[in-house]
């Protein structure tokens, strides 16, 4: 009897790993010159890969999973795959320079995915892109629903008026990074007060800020700032990104696993001058700690020691380190002045022979 119920089990196992392989030829289609003629008629998350790189090798498991997830949460875009080197004409006609490149192609757009390559990353880029362009909050519960699961909240309150159209234009450029929603002014939280109407408010680190065209000059490049919290967990992808925004990153790098006073205080003091002095700070600074000195290292080719404060300039290449030991919040916003101001001495990033 138990032998029996054994042998169900395992065919049981059996049959559902079957599936799973199975899957892979189902959920994710590998793609030919034909696509180019009928992809219009659908959404699609595409891979495009070369057989002998060692990063699309990686991906292929992921990306497996990704195409059943997407199948089975009902989606309505398609996951495929297509080999750029054999499809070269078509590859080079969306703009492949490198392997994996990850594009969705909606109509007549292709939007570039230049996030972590995890499935749960790479789900939540699509189905953002691939749904609606701004997305209507009408009422009090949606908003507050969907206030608890976005850090970062951009939304439009008003009729129609050229902000409004301003605004889907800078969504459909950066809706690969950002949602966008749109509200009625009684939708909002109460605490909310809005100097005039049309507005675009950015809700983030417990409160919100409005969007003004004469201190903030272009939408475009307010969002593109105003898209990151206050204060983050910075790794190297986070830089890269952060290299977008023009912003400097003042950074404490330090050893998460290292509780001693020094390495706290260094995170407490980067953490209150982005919370106290965002007024003075946020249209030049990003604000953020680092865990561990490797990356750092290898992108300054410099040997900082931890913990340590750093402040990166993407833009021109440049760092900054403080000339004496950054006791407290003082201290940090002379030495962020002295930078704003041309007093502080930059430092070149070197770099490595290509």
């Amino acid at each position: 009897m138990a032998a029996a119920g054994e042998r169900r089990q395992l065919l049981g196992a059996a049959v559902v790993l079957a599936l799973v392989l199975a899957s892979d030829a189902v959920f994710v289609e590998d793609l030919d010159e034909s696509f180019k003629e009928n992809r219009k008629d659908d959404i699609w998350l595409v891979d495009f890969y070369a057989p002998w790189c060692g990063h699309c090798k990686k991906l292929e498991p992921v990306w497996n999973e990704v195409g059943i997830e997407m199948k089975n949460m009902g989606s309505p875009v398609k996951v495929g795959k297509m080999d750029a080197t054999s499809f070269s004409s078509i590859a080079s006609e969306f703009g492949v320079r490198g392997y994996p490149t990850i594009k969705l192609l909606k109509g007549d757009l292709a939007y570039n995915y230049r996030g972590p390559r995890t499935k749960d990353d790479i789900i939540e880029f699509a189905n953002r892109v691939a749904g609606p362009l701004i997305r209507p909050l009408p009422s009090q519960l949606l908003f507050e629903h969907v206030q608890k699961r976005h850090r970062v909240l951009f939304v439009y309150v008003g009729g129609e008026s050229p902000l409004k159209e301003k605004y889907i234009e800078v969504a459909s450029e950066l809706i690969v990074y950002t949602y966008f929603f749109s509200a009625s002014e009684d939708v909002l939280p109460e605490y909310v007060t809005l100097p005039e109407l049309p507005a675009v408010v950015v809700f983030k680190d417990g409160t919100y800020f409005v969007y003004d065209e004469y201190e903030d000059g272009d939408l475009s490049s307010w969002i593109n700032r105003e898209r990151f919290q206050g204060y983050l967990n910075v790794d190297g992808f986070t830089l890269y990104e952060l290299g977008d925004t023009g912003k400097l990153v003042a950074i404490a790098v330090i050893d998460d696993k290292n509780s001693s006073v020094e390495h706290t205080r260094l995170k407490s003091i980067i953490q209150e001058v982005a919370r106290d002095y965002r007024d003075h700070f946020h249209r030049d600074f990003q604000f953020g700690h680092m865990d561990g000195n490797d990356y750092i290292n290898s992108l300054l080719m410099d040997d900082l020691t931890i913990p340590t404060i750093v402040v990166l300039n993407t833009s021109n290449q440049q760092y900054f380190l403080p000339d004496r030991h950054i006791e407290n919040t003082e201290d940090m916003v002379k030495f962020i002045n002295n930078i704003l101001d041309g007093t502080a001495e930059g430092l070149k990033i070197a770099r490595s022979e290509e």
